[in-house]
Order: C-alpha cells, then structure tokens, then sequence
C-alpha cells in the first residue's frame, strides 16, 4: 500500500518482464478531510442543474511523475475499478484525469452489477437538516452531500421522501404550488431536477429492484391545491431516466408502504380515499402487469391517529416488519398469512407512532435507527444492525454501531433509504 506523506516513494510494478519497474513521487500531498467529496478542478466543465461542490483540488495538490507505465486496457481498467470499494473511489479520481472521467460514467457500475459486487450505502436526513449524509455499508464512514441547486424554502425545510434507483437518490417534496423531484448521481456527485413523474404524488409506496424503483398510491395534489388519493402506479428507470405508468392498483391508498419480495411488488396498508385504514395488500406482477389482492395481511396491526406508514423490509426473501405499539420485530408467515412474533427492537419506535425510525434492509442484515431506548440515553440516535432468523426459537441479536457517532444527527429520522451499487 502506498503511503501518503511530504516524499514517500511506491514501487508500480508491470505484469510483463518487459517493463522495469518505475517510481511513483508524490510532493506535498495535503491529505483531505475523508468525508469531503473531492471537486477536480482540471476536469472539463459538465452541464447540469447543480454544480455545488465541498472542496477542490487542483492539479498543483499533486505531482505525479509516471515515466514510461504501460497503459492498463479500457476493459482491465473498468474490471480493477469495479472491485475497489465505493467510499475510495474519490482517492482514485485525484490519481489522474482518465480515472477520474471513467468514474463520473455508468461503465463501472454496470460491471459491479454484473460481477455481484454490488454494496449498500445509507441515505439519511435527520431533523434540523437540509441535505443527506451517505454512510457506507459497515456505518464507518460518512460523506455529506451537497444540497440540489433550489433556494426554495418548503423543499428545503418541508417533508420529502427519498428512494433509490441504480446510482440515483430520487427526492421528492413540495416547491412553490407544485410538487418537485430531484435526483442525485452518484456517479458525478451531482444534482439535476426531474425527470418528475408522469402522476406527481407525495405519501406513496416503493420499493427498489436493481436500476428500476416502484411507486404505488400516494397523495396526487393538482395546482389549485386539490388533493386525491390514487391508485396510480409507476416505474423510474435509472438508465434511460424515464418514467412508466403501470397497471393500477385495486384500492386508493395513501401512506401506504412498499418492498420487493420475490420478484413481485408489494403494497402494504395505507389509508383510502375516506381516511380509514387499510388492512389488506397487494403485490404486483411485472411479467403479467397484474396485481393480486392480500386480505387481512395487516389485521393483527395496532392503528393509532399518528400511524407512520408500516415499517417492512426484507433480507434473504423474508418479510420483516417493527411493530411500533410494541417496539416488536415479525416475521410474515406467507401460507399462514400472519405475522410471528421474533423479538424486541432495541429503540423507541412506539414513543411517536412509528414516525422518525428508519427501518431497512442492509444486504442480509436488518438495520434500525432512531432514538435510544434506554432511560440513561432518552433524546439520542442509537444505529443497530440484527441478522434475522425465520425461527422464532432463535434469539435476536442487535449489534450496535458506534462508529457513526461522530456525525452530529439527530435522533427523529426524516428520510432513509439504502443505495445498492
């Protein structure tokens, strides 16, 4: 491993015999501040709709004195990248301008997907923040995003909602009389507006597979301020940037919640068009564009006048979800339809109805975040990971995270979501 400091030298050593091996100087190399997304000055300038950047680094921060390197091929280059974990790729864009400009295209991240070497980073916006702090998969290191190119104050400071699609963080809240989405690369490190969708809604369901997000449901709100309860469906393509209307749903359903489970789109609870709470779902078949009505798979759910949407999510193809009148994690029983009951949850969720608890899935690992549970600790964020177990006979074991204390946040989650690229 190379390492950085005033003069320190490392050795590049070619595959091939025919090459010696050459030295690689590094001058005056001020190592930055790790959770700062670095901005290439030297870069060609690209469009866009945001252009906010943390910090800079110009040319003269380095000097590399490569003599004489063979040149790896486009192929091996894109092969060795792909493998390199996401949160060191900023270093890689400082080595030189052919890293740095293969980085910012979607090349890299097709291999990752294609290799299975995917990994899972945590968007989060707590209360009192106006822009998403991104952890990677282990929670030991953060980078705060830099915020989408709008002065407008009701989407800065109002509710939004946040998912995923490929490299895409997708958020959407109201601007001025209409409702905005906006969308961060995470190739580029960038801000753009739109594309919206074909049917704007807040308050609606989704659920992320690969490069594609499902939005089912939600609160449609026209110019005039009128506001209607869908049934309406749609599906965001991260690599055409493009929004499909798909066949809607049975019921109208707002704060309603969503997954993907065993290749199907699932729909859970929510509230009518009359405000009563559902009990039933719907899953959603994309190779039929048919949906399939599930009574009474939310009967055993305790309701209340602040009822956050259900908190479902799912590892190894089982449906989890945290009872929050009971701070109680279940596991769903698909031929029984019922719920099993594993365990407690080791924060507050019943304290405002299930409202600021993230609740998620992290590759096979539950992840929860919210406040404390224990009396000496009331008033701050504990981050806890569990690998479940389908036998309820087998006791929950929460780890919890403290790695990520250093990053003031506090403990109401706003938004969650998990990138997986």
């Amino acid at each position: 491993m190379l390492m950085l400091g005033e003069d320190h030298t490392g050795m590049i050593r070619a595959s091939s015999s025919r090459f010696r091996p050459k030295k690689l100087r590094i001058h005056g190399y001020e190592i930055p501040d790790l959770n700062v997304e670095p901005c290439l000055d030297w870069d060609e300038e690209e469009t866009g709709e945001s252009t906010t950047q943390a910090t800079c680094f110009k040319p003269q921060d380095a000097d590399y004195c490569l003599l004489n390197v063979p040149q790896l091929f486009y192929e091996l280059e894109v092969e060795i990248l792909a493998r390199v974990p996401r949160f060191e790729y900023w270093k890689l864009k400082l080595l030189n301008k052919g890293f740095s400009r293969l980085l910012k295209t979607d090349e890299v991240f097709k291999v990752r997907r294609e290799r299975g070497v995917v990994e899972p980073s945590v968007f989060m916006r707590s209360t009192g923040d106006t822009t998403w702090t991104m952890f990677d998969k282990d929670l030991e290191n953060f980078q705060k995003l830099p915020g989408p190119n709008t002065s407008d104050y009701c989407f800065l400071n109002g509710d939004k909602e946040s998912l995923c699609a490929g490299t895409h963080l997708i958020v959407t809240g109201k601007e001025g009389g209409s409702i905005a989405l906006w969308r961060y690369e995470l190739e580029t490190s960038k801000w753009f507006k739109g594309p919206g969708m074909i049917t704007p809604r807040i308050l609606f369901a989704s659920a992320t597979c690969g490069t594609v997000v499902f939005v089912a449901g939600g609160w449609k709100i026209d110019g005039n301020g009128t506001r209607e309860v869908v049934n309406i469906v749609e599906k965001y393509d991260s690599e055409t940037k493009t929004w499909t209307l798909l066949h809607g749903m049975h019921k109208r359903r707002k704060f309603c919640s969503g997954c993907y489970l065993r290749g199907k789109f699932y729909v859970l609870g929510g509230r009518d068009e009359n405000g009563q709470n559902l009990t039933c779902g719907e899953s959603y078949d994309e190779k039929t564009n048919t949906w399939e009505l599930i009574p009474d798979i939310l009967i055993d759910m305790s309701f209340s006048s602040v009822q956050s949407p259900p908190l479902i999510a799912v590892v190894r193809d089982d449906l989890y979800s945290l009872e929050t009148s009971k701070n109680e994690l279940r596991l769903y029983d698909a031929k029984a339809n019922a719920w099993k009951k594993l365990g407690d949850v080791p924060v507050r969720a019943k304290s405002h109805g299930g409202w600021g608890v993230a609740f998620k899935s992290l590759g096979d690992k539950l992840l929860v975040i919210g406040e404390s549970a224990g009396p000496s600790r009331a008033g701050t964020m504990s981050v806890y990971t569990c690998c479940p177990s389908a036998d309820p006979e087998n006791k929950l074991h929460w780890e919890e995270s403290k790695r990520c204390c250093g990053v003031r946040l506090n403990h109401f989650i706003l938004n969650c979501c998990v990138m997986i690229a």
